[in-house]
Protein backbone atom coordinates (compact mmCIF):
# COMPACT_ATOMS: atom_id res chain seq x y z
CA UNK A 1 0.00 0.00 0.00
CA UNK A 2 1.42 3.40 -1.06
CA UNK A 3 2.08 6.02 1.54
CA UNK A 4 -0.30 8.96 1.82
CA UNK A 5 0.45 11.91 -0.51
CA UNK A 6 -0.18 15.61 0.07
CA UNK A 7 -3.44 16.99 -1.24
CA UNK A 8 -1.80 19.49 -3.65
CA UNK A 9 0.60 17.00 -5.19
CA UNK A 10 -0.06 16.13 -8.79
CA UNK A 11 -0.05 12.44 -9.43
CA UNK A 12 2.94 11.33 -11.42
CA UNK A 13 0.87 9.21 -13.65
CA UNK A 14 -1.93 11.14 -15.21
CA UNK A 15 -3.23 8.65 -17.69
CA UNK A 16 -6.21 10.14 -19.49
CA UNK A 17 -9.26 8.10 -20.11
CA UNK A 18 -9.52 6.12 -23.22
CA UNK A 19 -9.77 8.26 -26.33
CA UNK A 20 -8.61 11.54 -24.63
CA UNK A 21 -5.28 13.38 -25.31
CA UNK A 22 -2.66 13.38 -22.60
CA UNK A 23 -2.86 16.27 -20.12
CA UNK A 24 0.28 18.22 -19.26
CA UNK A 25 0.66 19.08 -15.61
CA UNK A 26 0.14 22.71 -14.76
CA UNK A 27 3.46 23.07 -13.06
CA UNK A 28 5.33 21.68 -16.05
CA UNK A 29 3.66 24.10 -18.43
CA UNK A 30 4.58 27.04 -16.26
CA UNK A 31 8.17 25.86 -16.07
CA UNK A 32 8.51 25.62 -19.84
CA UNK A 33 6.64 28.77 -20.87
CA UNK A 34 7.89 30.87 -18.01
CA UNK A 35 5.85 33.18 -15.91
CA UNK A 36 3.11 34.88 -17.95
CA UNK A 37 2.01 38.45 -17.68
CA UNK A 38 0.27 39.04 -14.48
CA UNK A 39 -3.38 39.84 -14.68
CA UNK A 40 -4.05 42.96 -12.68
CA UNK A 41 -7.34 44.36 -11.57
CA UNK A 42 -9.78 45.70 -14.13
CA UNK A 43 -9.23 49.27 -13.03
CA UNK A 44 -5.79 50.52 -12.01
CA UNK A 45 -2.36 51.69 -13.13
CA UNK A 46 -0.93 48.20 -13.73
CA UNK A 47 -2.79 47.90 -17.03
CA UNK A 48 -0.80 50.77 -18.54
CA UNK A 49 2.52 49.36 -17.36
CA UNK A 50 1.66 45.94 -18.74
CA UNK A 51 0.79 47.50 -22.12
CA UNK A 52 4.24 49.04 -22.50
CA UNK A 53 6.22 45.89 -21.92
CA UNK A 54 7.10 43.49 -24.75
CA UNK A 55 5.38 40.09 -24.80
CA UNK A 56 7.17 36.90 -25.51
CA UNK A 57 5.20 34.78 -27.89
CA UNK A 58 6.27 31.31 -28.81
CA UNK A 59 6.43 30.87 -32.54
CA UNK A 60 4.62 27.96 -34.05
CA UNK A 61 6.51 25.05 -35.44
CA UNK A 62 5.75 25.89 -39.08
CA UNK A 63 6.30 29.71 -38.92
CA UNK A 64 10.08 29.70 -39.46
CA UNK A 65 13.21 27.68 -39.65
CA UNK A 66 14.45 28.57 -36.14
CA UNK A 67 11.32 27.35 -34.45
CA UNK A 68 10.91 27.43 -30.72
CA UNK A 69 12.58 30.83 -30.10
CA UNK A 70 10.42 33.53 -28.57
CA UNK A 71 9.65 36.63 -30.70
CA UNK A 72 9.46 40.18 -29.35
CA UNK A 73 6.10 41.72 -30.27
CA UNK A 74 5.27 45.34 -29.34
CA UNK A 75 1.76 45.66 -27.97
CA UNK A 76 -0.77 48.13 -29.36
CA UNK A 77 -0.51 51.63 -27.86
CA UNK A 78 -2.78 52.35 -25.00
CA UNK A 79 -5.77 54.59 -25.83
CA UNK A 80 -5.22 56.76 -22.77
CA UNK A 81 -1.58 57.43 -23.70
CA UNK A 82 -2.59 58.39 -27.27
CA UNK A 83 -5.15 60.86 -26.01
CA UNK A 84 -2.57 62.37 -23.65
CA UNK A 85 -0.15 63.03 -26.55
CA UNK A 86 -2.70 64.99 -28.61
CA UNK A 87 -2.13 68.75 -28.10
CA UNK A 88 -5.11 70.80 -27.00
CA UNK A 89 -7.08 72.59 -29.69
CA UNK A 90 -6.02 76.19 -30.31
CA UNK A 91 -8.53 79.03 -30.53
CA UNK A 92 -9.38 80.54 -33.90
CA UNK A 93 -6.78 82.92 -35.34
CA UNK A 94 -9.14 85.87 -35.55
CA UNK A 95 -10.73 85.32 -32.17
CA UNK A 96 -10.15 87.89 -29.47
CA UNK A 97 -11.17 87.82 -25.87
CA UNK A 98 -14.44 89.55 -25.23
CA UNK A 99 -12.87 91.57 -22.44
CA UNK A 100 -10.39 93.28 -24.78
CA UNK A 101 -13.07 94.16 -27.32
CA UNK A 102 -15.19 95.60 -24.57
CA UNK A 103 -12.36 97.72 -23.21
CA UNK A 104 -11.63 99.20 -26.65
CA UNK A 105 -15.26 100.07 -27.30
CA UNK A 106 -15.57 101.79 -23.93
CA UNK A 107 -12.79 104.34 -24.38
CA UNK A 108 -13.66 107.59 -22.70
CA UNK A 109 -13.56 111.00 -24.42
CA UNK A 110 -10.60 111.84 -22.20
CA UNK A 111 -8.56 108.98 -23.67
CA UNK A 112 -9.44 110.10 -27.20
CA UNK A 113 -8.45 113.68 -26.41
CA UNK A 114 -5.09 112.54 -25.02
CA UNK A 115 -4.44 110.47 -28.15
CA UNK A 116 -5.23 113.46 -30.35
CA UNK A 117 -2.97 115.67 -28.26
CA UNK A 118 -0.07 113.27 -28.74
CA UNK A 119 -0.47 113.69 -32.52
CA UNK A 120 -0.88 117.47 -32.49
CA UNK A 121 2.13 118.31 -30.31
CA UNK A 122 4.77 117.19 -32.89
CA UNK A 123 2.88 118.98 -35.66
CA UNK A 124 2.83 122.21 -33.68
CA UNK A 125 6.56 121.92 -33.00
CA UNK A 126 7.30 121.41 -36.70
CA UNK A 127 5.20 124.43 -37.67
CA UNK A 128 6.90 126.59 -35.05
CA UNK A 129 10.34 125.49 -36.26
CA UNK A 130 9.36 126.16 -39.88
CA UNK A 131 8.15 129.66 -39.09
CA UNK A 132 10.70 130.66 -36.50
CA UNK A 133 13.94 129.25 -37.89
CA UNK A 134 13.29 128.64 -41.57
CA UNK A 135 11.13 131.70 -42.20
CA UNK A 136 8.35 129.62 -43.74
CA UNK A 137 5.83 132.47 -44.03
CA UNK A 138 8.28 135.32 -44.52
CA UNK A 139 7.80 136.97 -47.95
CA UNK A 140 10.63 136.94 -50.43
CA UNK A 141 11.98 140.47 -50.79
CA UNK A 142 13.35 141.36 -54.22
CA UNK A 143 15.22 144.27 -55.79
CA UNK A 144 12.96 146.35 -58.08
CA UNK A 145 15.89 148.25 -59.66
CA UNK A 146 16.16 146.01 -62.78
CA UNK A 147 12.48 146.58 -63.64
CA UNK A 148 12.83 150.38 -63.24
CA UNK A 149 15.94 150.37 -65.42
CA UNK A 150 14.17 148.35 -68.11
CA UNK A 151 11.23 150.78 -68.13
CA UNK A 152 13.49 153.81 -68.37
CA UNK A 153 15.43 152.20 -71.21
CA UNK A 154 12.20 151.63 -73.15
CA UNK A 155 11.37 155.34 -72.78
CA UNK A 156 7.65 154.65 -73.35
CA UNK A 157 6.48 157.07 -70.62
CA UNK A 158 7.96 159.00 -67.68
CA UNK A 159 8.95 156.80 -64.73
CA UNK A 160 8.45 157.72 -61.07
CA UNK A 161 9.97 155.79 -58.17
CA UNK A 162 9.01 156.04 -54.48
CA UNK A 163 11.57 157.55 -52.15
CA UNK A 164 11.66 157.86 -48.38
CA UNK A 165 9.51 154.80 -47.56
CA UNK A 166 10.24 153.30 -44.17
CA UNK A 167 11.93 149.95 -43.58
CA UNK A 168 8.52 148.33 -43.03
CA UNK A 169 7.79 148.53 -46.74
CA UNK A 170 9.02 145.46 -48.63
CA UNK A 171 9.18 144.96 -52.39
CA UNK A 172 7.87 141.52 -53.33
CA UNK A 173 7.40 141.76 -57.13
CA UNK A 174 8.52 143.95 -60.03
CA UNK A 175 8.06 143.65 -63.80
CA UNK A 176 7.95 145.73 -66.98
CA UNK A 177 5.89 144.30 -69.84
CA UNK A 178 4.51 145.37 -73.16
CA UNK A 179 0.73 144.91 -73.35
CA UNK A 180 -2.02 145.68 -75.80
CA UNK A 181 -2.21 149.46 -76.20
CA UNK A 182 1.12 150.25 -74.51
CA UNK A 183 3.33 149.03 -71.64
CA UNK A 184 3.01 148.53 -67.87
CA UNK A 185 5.51 148.91 -65.04
CA UNK A 186 4.11 146.97 -62.07
CA UNK A 187 5.75 146.88 -58.62
CA UNK A 188 4.21 145.04 -55.65
CA UNK A 189 4.77 145.98 -51.99
CA UNK A 190 3.90 144.72 -48.54
CA UNK A 191 2.97 147.54 -46.16
CA UNK A 192 4.18 147.73 -42.55
CA UNK A 193 0.81 146.22 -41.57
CA UNK A 194 1.42 143.27 -43.89
CA UNK A 195 -1.10 144.22 -46.57
CA UNK A 196 -0.55 144.15 -50.30
CA UNK A 197 -0.29 147.24 -52.53
CA UNK A 198 0.60 147.56 -56.23
CA UNK A 199 2.08 150.58 -57.95
CA UNK A 200 1.15 150.55 -61.66
CA UNK A 201 2.48 153.05 -64.20
CA UNK A 202 1.26 152.73 -67.79
CA UNK A 203 0.78 154.54 -71.07
CA UNK A 204 -2.30 152.45 -71.89
CA UNK A 205 -5.35 154.75 -72.37
CA UNK A 206 -7.22 155.24 -69.06
CA UNK A 207 -10.54 154.10 -70.53
CA UNK A 208 -8.86 150.76 -71.25
CA UNK A 209 -6.55 150.50 -68.25
CA UNK A 210 -8.93 151.38 -65.39
CA UNK A 211 -11.64 148.78 -66.19
CA UNK A 212 -8.94 146.12 -66.49
CA UNK A 213 -7.34 146.99 -63.13
CA UNK A 214 -10.40 148.00 -61.09
CA UNK A 215 -12.93 145.66 -62.79
CA UNK A 216 -16.57 146.64 -63.15
CA UNK A 217 -16.80 147.17 -59.39
CA UNK A 218 -14.50 150.21 -59.55
CA UNK A 219 -16.41 153.41 -58.81
CA UNK A 220 -15.03 156.96 -58.36
CA UNK A 221 -15.18 158.32 -54.80
CA UNK A 222 -13.96 161.89 -55.34
CA UNK A 223 -10.65 163.76 -55.62
CA UNK A 224 -7.86 164.06 -53.05
CA UNK A 225 -4.70 166.21 -53.03
CA UNK A 226 -1.31 164.52 -52.56
CA UNK A 227 1.94 166.48 -52.93
CA UNK A 228 0.28 169.23 -54.94
CA UNK A 229 -1.22 166.79 -57.47
CA UNK A 230 -4.87 165.97 -57.91
CA UNK A 231 -5.57 162.23 -57.39
CA UNK A 232 -8.88 160.42 -57.75
CA UNK A 233 -10.14 157.86 -55.21
CA UNK A 234 -11.73 154.67 -56.49
CA UNK A 235 -13.13 151.46 -55.09
CA UNK A 236 -11.92 148.14 -56.46
CA UNK A 237 -12.79 144.48 -56.26
CA UNK A 238 -13.61 143.22 -52.79
CA UNK A 239 -11.86 145.32 -50.14
CA UNK A 240 -9.47 146.99 -52.56
CA UNK A 241 -9.14 150.76 -52.69
CA UNK A 242 -7.30 152.79 -55.33
CA UNK A 243 -5.74 156.18 -55.95
CA UNK A 244 -5.52 157.23 -59.62
CA UNK A 245 -3.42 160.03 -61.13
CA UNK A 246 -4.26 160.94 -64.75
CA UNK A 247 -1.53 162.61 -66.79
CA UNK A 248 -1.21 163.30 -70.55
CA UNK A 249 1.42 160.61 -71.22
CA UNK A 250 0.73 158.11 -68.46
CA UNK A 251 -1.63 156.92 -65.74
CA UNK A 252 -0.44 156.07 -62.19
CA UNK A 253 -2.48 153.64 -60.10
CA UNK A 254 -1.93 152.76 -56.43
CA UNK A 255 -4.26 149.89 -55.51
CA UNK A 256 -4.57 147.31 -52.75
CA UNK A 257 -6.40 146.14 -49.62
CA UNK A 258 -4.26 148.39 -47.39
CA UNK A 259 -5.66 151.24 -45.37
CA UNK A 260 -6.10 154.57 -47.11
CA UNK A 261 -3.30 156.22 -45.11
CA UNK A 262 -0.82 153.60 -46.42
CA UNK A 263 -2.04 154.13 -49.98
CA UNK A 264 -1.55 157.87 -49.57
CA UNK A 265 1.94 157.34 -48.12
CA UNK A 266 3.05 155.35 -51.16
CA UNK A 267 1.48 157.78 -53.64
CA UNK A 268 2.99 160.81 -51.89
CA UNK A 269 6.48 159.24 -51.97
CA UNK A 270 6.65 159.08 -55.78
CA UNK A 271 9.43 161.21 -57.28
Amino acid sequence: MDPAQPADRVPADQTPPDGQPPVTPTGATDAVAGPGPSKGPAVGGSATEAGTEAALVETTAGAGAGGGEPALVEPAPDAAAVEADVPPARPAAGGRPAAKEKSRSERSPKDMALSLLVLLVPIALLVAFYRGFLGGEAPTVIDAAPAYEQARAANAFPISEPAGLGSGWRTVSASYRTVEGGANLRVGYLTPEGRGVQLVQSNVPPEQMLPAELTAEGQPQGPTDLGGRNWQRYTGRGNDQALVLLEPNRTILVIGDARENELRQLAGALR
